[in-house]
């Protein structure tokens, strides 16, 4: 097998890392038992702990999964076939009946089986870090729109109704707990689930936490959402440190019993050690002036930082419960970074994506005490209650009719009910660290960038492209050509210009952080969020895919993280989890719930398995799974209930499905449950395989349009005539991405045949589309979108006129023109200056980045200048 060539996605941490992978493997060249060795770029071995992702149709690894933890970090690494180093100190889980200890060789971590914490106790050595880990939630029954009023809260805490050790090392543990959250007095909400991560050797432990918001919107609103731990305070007050890390380096550094500052001054070696958070000299050797009135100087024990908005967060601290808030300091962008404790040991908290998931608050209370209590909310309970209710009250659209003309306006396709938060859930990133003394700010500061920016190993864009584990759609960049050049410089901008236009436009927030706008408004040069399906994206036109697809064929950080950004929000926020939608997504919105289209093309698989492969992502994993019976939800819902001119009743034997953008959105999970070999591998091998042989049977194959689904035998039922129904959506939303794989993966003409016929004739001439298929498509557009498929066309059936044809389509279709002037200008009639390029507003971005990526692929030889 061949060696693989690993660097860290930003470069060398500049400090001690750990991180989780995926590696591809070309089809037939790993066995699927095959152990593997890493070693640094200086030769030496280093441990690593190994194991399967997915497989090839032949039994051969396809996608192998790795951790590391390494103390100093090299600049490289080589990952091989051989046996895995032993490491020094292994990360071991012991099973006990009511709980279970996670031992690191630095830290130990007891997690209890029942009840409400988490984490019960956390040790350095011997020495108790933190205890009483528990989830808090404040609930709001109601919101009144009586300003003088305030609703009364009620709190609940981390309920645990399942434990599970997902893995024990030697390198990497797993625990996952699912529970709820529950309050005194039995009642309980917002399903969770938190997976502990804990490395060999590492004094940190990362936690995943998911919840689902299992209400509707119009009652029980969240006021408050944390984590919260105590933490022994073992010091003397001079002793005892809070540190909060602000912008970039910035930092808060304070005593809880300050002795700087004073009228009288204990001298300068005293005051160094306290500034420096080392153990002060005995107060006996100080200037007695000041040690006799020690007790006569406040200690500060609560601290509270609000990130309220992605631009700004304030700092203050009162002496203890009852007693006033004092203004410390304010910036911009809080690293989300915290530590509270004291010479002999503390705890260091954060939360990734802490100012771009506004609103969040950092609390430490009682720190003067002898057990402080730390909070990092997800959600401040400063920001008042989450408003989660539908934003208007249905305008009178209570029939199709008027939905459909309300569609014709708004471009919102609204439904009474449908516009429910029931079932989306959001998942956030901390990080804890179990400190044996008050960290250096070097120290804190290194911390602070992996809270920000977690290490990530990746592999080179050459293994990423010759393993063709996507199905040999992309290449990577490539500049020899001049128009070749001219194209990698446009696919650069539209990238750097979405870029710009998150932080310009403030596309942040709890909810909202991580997805794009659909549309600009020329006119108030602000994109269209308050107009109904033109407002937030939620993966039209699969934005997703044109990101991972520009990372894979380039390894640029900023891509990639912008890509995880979305992928995190696309697959939580805009997906269903819980209740009869669930495995559903929802269509373009002003609110990422608001519209009735409710259909696989976004909640589709496709979008997540590039993460889920890239990064071994046990969450991402969680949502590839639940995608697997979602040919069920067809039962529930009719995706296109509201423009059928034929009346329909879901049959479980006869379930009208697209081929399009719903037969793509349940191929990529039956592909993903059978590569990766889930517990219903066999079942989603069946289905894909029998859907693919009969729509392959069907006279016109795609062109059909649509067929009739049976849940029992996963398979289309017969069709005997030719029928036309070609939407410019069908291929839009993964279908090019699924189809390009299994026919790699499966062996089957008559598919592969029907999937040409369809890449052939949707840009073809009216006349050709009749001669082969009985009847002409209709008037189509997206046409520049589709030249990728004429391109792949062009390369499978070795048809030069076609190669030419599709860089035609590229040029002159309905998409991004070559002479538009790929620019933005700055415009100040908004709010705050921004970079606006109208042309871009139409999101045909993703379409123009999807067939630029892929024709440059399929037919870099031909290509026909414009």
């Amino acid at each position: 097998m061949p060696e693989v060539k690993l660097t860290w996605l930003e470069g060398k941490p500049g400090a001690a890392a750990t991180s989780t992978w995926g590696t591809p493997w070309a089809q037939g060249a790993v066995p699927a038992d095959q152990t593997f060795q890493l070693t640094a770029a200086d030769g030496s071995a280093v441990p690593v702990q190994s194991w399967p992702l997915a497989y090839w149709p032949d039994g051969t690894l396809k996608w192998s999964a790795h951790a590391v933890a390494a103390d100093a970090p090299a600049d490289a690494y080589t990952l091989a076939a051989g046996a895995p180093a032993t490491p020094a100190t292994v990360v071991k889980v012991s099973d006990h009946k009511d709980y279970l200890d996670v031992d690191t060789g630095v830290i130990r971590a007891r997690l209890r089986k029942r009840g409400r914490e988490l984490i019960s106790q956390l040790w350095r050595g011997d020495v108790e870090i933190a205890r009483k880990g528990v989830l808090v939630n404040l609930r709001q029954e109601r919101i009144e729109e009586d300003e003088e009023k305030t609703a009364g809260r009620d709190r609940f805490e981390s309920e645990i109704h399942k434990v599970k050790v997902e893995q024990s090392g030697p390198i990497r543990a797993v625990v996952r707990i699912d529970g709820v959250h529950a309050n005194k007095r039995g009642k309980s909400w917002l399903p969770f689930t938190v997976r502990l991560y804990f490395y060999a050797g590492a004094e940190s432990v990362r936690l995943m936490h998911t919840f689902i918001y299992d209400r509707d919107g119009s009652k029980d609103y969240i006021a408050g959402l944390g984590i919260r731990f105590k933490v022994p305070m073992r010091d003397a007050g001079y002793d005892r440190h809070v540190r909060f890390v602000g912008d970039g380096k910035g930092l808060l550094s304070e005593a809880v019993k300050g002795i700087t500052g004073l009228r009288r001054d204990p001298g300068a070696a005293v005051r160094a050690a306290q500034i420096a958070g080392t153990a002060l000299p005995d107060p006996a050797t100080w200037d007695q002036r000041v040690t006799t009135r020690l007790q006569y100087i406040p200690e500060w024990g609560d601290y509270s930082l609000s990130q309220l908005s992605a631009e700004g967060f304030t700092v203050q601290k009162r002496t203890k419960k009852g007693y006033g808030w004092v203004p410390v300091d304010q910036g911009k962008r809080a690293s989300g970074l915290g530590y509270v404790g004291g010479v002999s040991g503390g705890l260091a908290f954060g939360l990734r994506d802490f100012w771009q998931r506004h609103p969040t608050q950092l609390d430490i209370r009682g720190a003067a005490t002898d057990e402080a209590e730390v909070t990092v909310w997800l959600w401040s309970p400063e920001a008042g209650p989450m408003d989660m209710r539908f934003y208007h009250d249905g305008m009178g659209q209570d029939t199709h009719p008027k939905q459909l003309e309300g569609l014709n306006i708004t471009y919102e396709d609204y439904e009474p009910e449908f516009g429910t938060p029931y079932g989306i859930s959001r998942t956030s990133e901390l990080t804890l660290w179990a400190l044996p003394a008050t960290p250096t700010a070097q120290r804190l500061g290194a911390m602070a960038d992996q809270v920000r920016t977690p290490p990530q190993l990746i592999n080179p864009v050459g293994q990423l492209v010759g393993s063709r584990v996507f199905g040999g759609l992309f290449a990577p960049v490539d500049r020899s050509h001049p128009v070749k050049a001219v194209i990698e410089d446009h696919l650069d901008f539209l990238f750097g210009f979405y870029q710009k236009q998150v932080d310009q436009r403030h596309w942040y927030g709890f909810w909202d952080y991580g997805d794009i706008m659909h549309t600009f408004d020329e006119d108030r040069l602000v994109w269209r969020y308050d107009v109904g399906g033109y407002a937030w994206d939620n993966s039209e036109l699969s934005p997703d895919l044109w990101l991972w697809y520009a990372f894979l064929r380039s390894g640029r950080a900023d891509i990639y993280r912008f890509a995880e950004a979305m992928t995190r929000h696309t697959g939580e926020v805009d997906v269903y989890h819980l209740g009869k939608w669930a495995g559903l997504g929802t269509r373009h919105g002003v609110q990422h719930w608001a519209d009735s289209a409710k259909q696989q093309r976004i909640s589709t698989a496709v979008y997540r398995r590039i993460y889920y492969y890239l990064t071994a992502d046990e969450r991402t994993g969680d949502l590839l799974t639940e995608l697997v019976d979602s040919d069920r939800t067809f039962l529930v819902l009719d995706p296109i209930r509201k423009i059928r001119t034929e009346p329909y009743t879901p049959d479980p034997h006869a379930l009208s499905i697209g081929l399009g953008t719903d037969w793509s959105g349940l191929a990529a999970a039956w592909l993903a449950e059978w590569e990766r070999r889930g517990p219903k591998a066999e079942v989603a091998r069946s289905k894909l395989i029998g859907t693919m042989e009969t729509i392959g049977a069907m006279p016109n194959g795609f062109v059909t349009g649509s067929g009739l689904y049976d849940l029992d035998t996963g398979r289309f039922a017969p069709v005997t005539e030719k029928t036309v129904s070609v939407s410019h959506l069908s291929a839009m939303f993964g279908l090019v991405e699924v189809c390009a794989e299994v026919i790699d993966l499966v062996d089957d003409p008559a598919f592969e045949k029907a999937w040409l016929q369809y890449c052939r004739l949707f840009n073809a001439t009216r006349d050709e589309q009749t001669a082969e298929c009985g009847a002409h498509f209709g008037n189509l557009i997206l046409k520049q979108g589709h030249a990728r498929l004429t391109a792949y066309a062009a390369v499978r059936l070795k048809n030069t006129d076609l190669a030419s044809r599709a860089w035609r389509e590229f040029y002159t279709g309905d998409g991004y023109a070559p002479t538009l002037p790929w620019t933005s200008q700055r415009i100040t009639s908004t709010l705050n200056p921004t970079d606006a390029a109208t042309w871009v507003s139409t999101n045909t971005t993703a379409l123009y980045g999807l067939s630029a990526i892929q024709i440059l692929a399929l037919v870099p030889d031909q290509i026909v200048a414009p």
